[in-house]
């Protein structure tokens, strides 16, 4: 009898593990699926090719300067809304409207005709890409902290791989099955409702970073916070002070049972957490080190932004698609898998960021620089695509030591808001760049002098961190002469 008694806290502490696993498995799978789903798109590679030929049949300047800088513009003005929306309406909705959203974009892009209709078909997308951080942000929501490492490896994982597979079957279907472009887009549109439709199935979140907290207590453990777009872990500051409500997530619910305590929650008080959020974007920007990795991320992305988004128009120019067989596809492919090699590479790198960083930052852009420049200059399609795979693989390596920098002694909601502060300054800079540059209703410049442009960008970039880098370094120098010749003193 004794030996059955002591048997029932094992039998409920495996049942428990087990209903744990559950909690976090579920919801886990189901968001990679819909990452994989999501990013499963093999027309995306050759979407320039799509307009420029029948049947769109559009003309370059309405596709390079009427039509993709309207992604720019709804980007930028849908990104604060929805980062806002996405934390109050707690993920699951968000995560929904990314889904249709690009539904709506895949199905226009399959049957629109007019101009009107594809600049409104770039809004949808641009609405689908800022929805992007709700996948990003979901997980967190619904799983125990110790596990914020592994779901974050999962769901990036996830998109890279659905993104390979897109970009190799796209290039596969193309170059030997002979696919027409139009087929690519219904693929992709199949693709992309599988994910919407495995979307309804994720469990809602209980709460937010934000919004909806079920507790008022502090957590006042050691937190891990996740760089979700990268995958890097790092280490937050005890110290630093948190929201209320991310105490132990294994005690919150997937489902609404046992929540009775829920409806005695305090009513969400908005002036209060935007209250809340100025004062932490005043504190997190008050540090140098913070803000010097935060301004080379908005430069840098705005600039990143611009070159992917016109690669592709860039070598329809150098080398047109009617006349050629071109591998889009295999590029972008071997970019994103070399690219994510790189980022492996560069967590394993040990060295001092803090007096380095800058210098390493400046000599990196001003190859990024380069890169884009023999792109614009030597008319090459192989020698654009290989300088196109080497300035994805820069970049991705040097926005990930940036990310690890950053998030650094920061909360995972203090990350949210630095992420999504240099989000919008990338894109405020992206868009301003576009007006002048590529809209036709600024210069409407042609892709090669665009190209060079960007490359020049890079370069002032890179100038500005190699003077800002020796000046630290110099200062640093002193600062440790000055020490050293104060120390006999002192004995």
């Amino acid at each position: 009898m004794e030996d059955s008694h002591r048997g029932r806290p094992a039998r409920r502490s495996a049942r428990a593990a087990s209903g744990s696993a559950c909690c976090w498995a579920l919801p886990t799978a189901l968001l990679c699926a819909y990452g994989f789903f999501c990013s499963v798109r093999p027309s995306e590679p050759f979407l320039t090719r799509y307009l420029l030929g029948p049947p769109k049949n559009l003309s370059e300047p309405q596709v390079f300067n009427e039509i993709y800088p309207v992604w720019t513009y709804s980007y930028l003005a849908l990104l604060f809304p929805v980062f806002l929306a996405t934390d109050y309406l707690r993920y699951k909705p968000v995560v929904l409207l990314q889904g249709l959203s690009l539904i709506i974009t895949w199905f226009m892009l399959l049957y629109a005709q007019r101009l009107w209709a594809f600049q409104l078909l770039e809004f949808f997308y641009g609405m689908g890409t800022a929805t992007d951080i709700a996948y990003y942000s979901y997980i967190y929501s619904v799983v125990d902290i110790n596990l914020y490492q592994q779901v974050t490896s999962y769901c990036r994982s996830a998109t890279l791989v659905g993104y390979t597979v897109g970009s190799v079957s796209g290039q596969v279907l193309v170059s030997v099955a002979g696919w027409s472009l139009f087929s690519l887009n219904v693929v992709s549109l199949t693709s992309i409702s599988i994910a919407f439709a495995t979307a309804w199935f994720l469990p809602m979140p209980q709460k937010s970073l934000f919004f909806h907290h079920l507790s008022s207590q502090r957590l006042s453990c050691e937190m891990k916070v996740m760089d979700c777009k990268n995958g890097a872990a790092v280490q937050d500051h005890p110290d630093v002070q948190r929201a209320p409500g991310w105490e132990d997530e294994t005690k919150v619910p997937l489902n609404g049972q046992g929540h009775s305590a829920e409806k005695q929650k305090q009513k969400v008080d908005i002036a209060k957490v935007l209250k809340d959020l100025w004062q932490d974007f005043l504190q997190c920007y008050s540090s140098r080190t913070m803000l010097c990795w935060s301004v080379w991320w908005a430069l840098s992305t705005c600039g990143y932004f611009q070159v992917i988004n016109y690669a592709q128009g860039l070598w329809e120019m150098v080398l047109p698609s009617h006349s050629a067989d071109i591998y889009n596809g295999a590029v972008e492919a071997a970019s994103t898998l070399l690219g994510a090699v790189a980022v492996v590479v560069v967590g394993h790198i040990k060295t001092s960021w803090a007096m380095w960083g800058e210098v390493a930052l400046a000599l990196f852009s001003l190859l990024i620089a380069a890169a884009v420049y023999v792109m614009d200059t030597v008319h090459n399609i192989w020698v654009c695509y290989a300088s196109y795979v080497i300035f994805r693989i820069i970049y991705m390596m040097l926005i990930t030591i940036a990310t690890f920098q950053i998030a650094t002694n920061l909360s995972v909601e203090r990350y949210a808001l630095v992420f999504g502060v240099n989000t919008f300054i990338a894109l405020a800079l992206q868009t301003l760049l576009t007006v002048i540059v590529v809209d036709a209703s600024g210069l409407g410049l042609d892709i090669f002098t665009q190209f060079m442009i960007y490359a020049s960008y890079f370069a002032a970039i890179s100038l500005v961190f190699l003077f800002s880098g020796i000046c630290s370094i110099v200062g640093s120098y002193r600062r440790q002469e000055q020490v050293q010749s104060r120390s006999p003193e002192s004995q």
